[in-house]
């Protein structure tokens, strides 16, 4: 029996409901989702967790990373819809490689203990360890390890690194110190083969400071003067280019697939040379907007972030800077105007 249009069309709903669905998930993937911040806690002036949390929620901030697993924030996340990268602390790493006994109980009492209320998006297995320091050699198997422990939760196993180890210019020549390759290419094919992304600490404010000569700073707080050309690329910010420049160390090291979430990324407003609330206004906003959409070597995508801090810290260290990253100040009222969406 031929069906009347309106019956195909009432039959049809579900599917589109469905594509809706995705479509909607999607577009919240790349745009304004994408943005998170880090909650570091190197304070003695620190607001309750559960201020905190409310503090995210009230100011439309979907993601949170936290650096190590905090018994009262995880308790504060519960229901709160905030998806989160928790941290496994530098110096829990030998714990948790040296047995799977060891992983499997770090994970019970840090994340299956809240997994039925807090939303994990990734554990980072160590935060910036080099490879001259002896806890490297945990690494890779403590993330095998965690991997396991997590089994069948969802959650994506990385570590977070930072650019000291990566070299070149421009951005094509991106490529691993000798040095720091031994130790980052296992790490990279274990992501590779679990589809996992690899978490990279990206500052082109230190990048400046340290050459202030060659990189100017409209270029370094993503104001879109200077262009850098590289080929078949144009660069109109530092951002984008340190991105690149390890996209392209990965793809030399069989990473091509690896995708990259920008752990942390900041502006201080104090302590140091281009540091100023109005630097800061501008690089955090302009950056907001950056990742909307994705890198010149990388342009389909919009590039998941966290901005460092929510808190200025007061207890950080050694640079006086490192104090002055806060998106707000202790007592939570905002250093700056920063827009989420």
């Amino acid at each position: 029996m031929k069906m009347s249009n309106e019956s195909s069309f009432l039959a049809s709903l579900p599917l589109l409901l469905l594509l809706l669905s995705f479509l909607m998930a999607s577009f919240f993937d790349t745009a304004a989702g994408q943005i998170g911040v880090c909650y570091g806690r190197n304070g003695n002036n620190l607001p309750r967790a559960s201020d905190v949390v409310s503090l995210f929620r009230q100011r439309n901030i979907r993601r949170m990373r936290i650096y190590d697993p905090n018994q009262e924030t995880l308790a504060a996340l519960r229901g709160s819809n905030i998806e989160l990268i928790l941290d496994v602390p530098n110096t829990d790493l030998q714990t948790v490689a040296s047995s799977q006994a060891g992983a499997d109980k770090w994970v019970q009492d840090n994340v299956r203990n809240y997994a039925n209320g807090v939303r994990f998006r990734y554990i980072s297995v160590g935060n910036e360890v080099q490879p001259s320091d002896t806890r490297a050699r945990y690494v890779l198997p403590a993330m095998q390890n965690i991997e396991r422990a997590v089994s069948g939760l969802g959650i994506k196993v990385s570590t977070a690194i930072d650019t000291k180890g990566i070299t070149g210019f421009p951005p094509s020549n991106g490529a691993f110190t000798p040095e720091f390759r031994n130790f980052i290419a296992p790490v990279i094919a274990f992501l590779a083969s679990k589809q996992s992304p690899l978490l990279v600490n990206i500052y082109p404010y230190f990048s400046h400071i340290n050459n202030m000569r060659d990189i100017h700073l409209d270029y370094a707080l993503l104001t879109p003067s200077t262009v850098v050309n590289d080929g078949q690329f144009s660069y109109r910010n530092l951002f984008h280019a340190q991105l690149d420049t390890v996209y392209a160390a990965l793809e030399k090291t069989g990473g091509g697939l690896v995708e990259i979430v920008v752990s942390e990324s900041g502006w201080p407003t104090a302590g140091g040379p281009a540091t100023s609330v109005d630097n800061a206004r501008t690089y955090v906003n302009n950056l907001i907007q950056t990742v909307k959409s994705g890198s010149p070597r990388r342009p389909r995508k919009a590039i998941e972030t966290y901005i460092f801090a929510m808190f200025d810290e007061n207890q950080k260290g050694p640079d006086e800077s490192e104090k002055f990253f806060g998106l707000f100040l202790p007592n939570q009222q905002p250093k700056y105007g920063v827009n989420f969406d």
